[in-house]
């Protein structure tokens, strides 16, 4: 008999052991990058994610010998079955001791739930949507996290490839881009004649724009758009992009976030956004357990607004497909690089990129850069 218990979150005091279990396996680990407590606990609470408005979901907690050794999140999203034609099951936010029987305890509460809901497959790790973090870490081990990833330890996939029946579902590569000392001069080309040939302009919004004008939502609409096909994508609703636009915005400096208009439009058409942001790995390492008090929160507005960091996330770079090959990305970091000098920033992180991508990959041809993490999607059918 199994001294594996696995019961579902019921209560508020549940799901706070649920997310702060991740905060007793990771510490002291050097390369973990964990979530704020507070940004868990709205993300996975049916009355705060907008994202229930499509998805439903259970999690699930392990306990041997009455002390928490593992958790994982069951998710459905409808949006994203309906759209890909699929019956599937995520599993999220998991973690576990180096113990195959807590593991697979975990994931069969995960198959067993997606079973209930006529589900025919389990995915993941994967969230509520691509805004979640996705991928189970398969190399890299030993490179700083980041707060829009998943830092695992190398057991993980291990622990999978005994589960029986997970194979291979989607693989992302992330890059280590080493910011030059100036804009590259094939890139000061190419970008000068692009704005004059095709009437293209890039700019910074203003905060009233954003919050007043409606060009926050606009933002994310463009993303919509420029990601509706990849890996299990559900396009964002009105009300997540709300969500959204609070949260990235406040804080963020404009100066990081360029946009590309087509004047070439009577309206200025909007066809390219980049969000980077000054990296919050090491800030969100030295918030205790998650938490912002008593003094995380300075770490947060040291690395936002006086840049007191080397590193900058790439979190979204999206063109509309028309534009692609007319040379839009390399115009955002026409731009972008002059105020990663003045800021000294050293090198960005690309984010996760499906390995098959390749035209997201080609435009760090201009860059010295390197290839330092892999991850996987996984899939079973059940």
């Amino acid at each position: 008999m199994s001294s594996v218990v696995v019961t579902k979150v019921e209560s508020k005091n549940d799901l706070k052991n649920f997310i702060n279990f991740h905060y007793d396996l990771y510490k002291g680990n050097e390369y973990d990058v964990p979530n704020l407590f507070s940004d868990d606990m709205s993300t996975l609470s049916k009355d705060k994610n907008a994202a229930f408005e499509f998805c439903e979901a259970e999690c699930f907690i392990a306990r041997k010998d009455g002390r928490v050794v593992g958790r994982v999140a069951a998710i459905i999203n409808h949006r994203a079955n309906k759209k890909w034609n699929r019956q599937s099951v995520r599993f999220g936010w998991i973690d576990f001791i180096d113990d195959l029987e807590v593991s697979s305890a975990l994931m069969k509460a995960v198959e067993e739930y997606g079973k209930s809901k006529g589900m025919t497959e389990v995915v993941g790790p994967l969230g509520f949507t691509d805004f979640d973090p996705e991928g189970m870490l398969t190399f890299g081990f030993d490179q700083l996290g980041t707060m829009a990833t998943i830092y695992n330890y190398p057991y993980y996939p291990e622990h999978v490839e005994k589960w029986g029946g997970y194979e291979k579902d989607n693989d992302y590569v992330e890059f280590k881009i080493h910011v030059p000392d100036k804009v590259p001069d094939k890139m000061v080309k190419i970008s000068e004649l692009i704005m004059k040939r095709y009437n293209l302009h890039v700019r910074k919004p203003t905060k009233k724009e954003v919050f007043e004008e409606g060009l926050g939502h606009k933002l994310f609409y463009l993303i919509n758009e420029t990601f509706k096909d990849l890996y299990g994508y559900s396009e964002l609703s009105d009300k997540q992009i709300d969500q959204y636009v609070n949260m990235y915005f406040p804080m963020v400096d404009l100066n990081l976030i360029p946009i590309i208009e087509d004047w070439s439009t009577d309206e200025h058409k909007l066809v390219g956004v980049g969000i980077t942001i000054p990296s919050l790995s090491k800030a969100l390492q030295k918030c205790r357990r998650g938490r912002l008090l008593p003094f995380g929160w300075w770490h947060v507005i040291r690395a936002l607004k006086f840049h007191k960091t080397k590193i900058v996330d790439l979190m979204m770079i999206g063109v509309l497909p028309e534009y692609r090959t007319k040379g839009v990305n390399a115009l955002m970091f026409y731009d972008l690089i002059p105020w990663y000098n003045k800021y000294g920033i050293e090198w960005g992180e690309s984010q996760v990129e499906m390995e098959t991508n390749e035209n997201v990959q080609s435009q760090w041809q201009y860059f010295d850069y390197e290839l330092h993490k892999r991850r996987r999607c996984y899939v079973k059918k059940i």
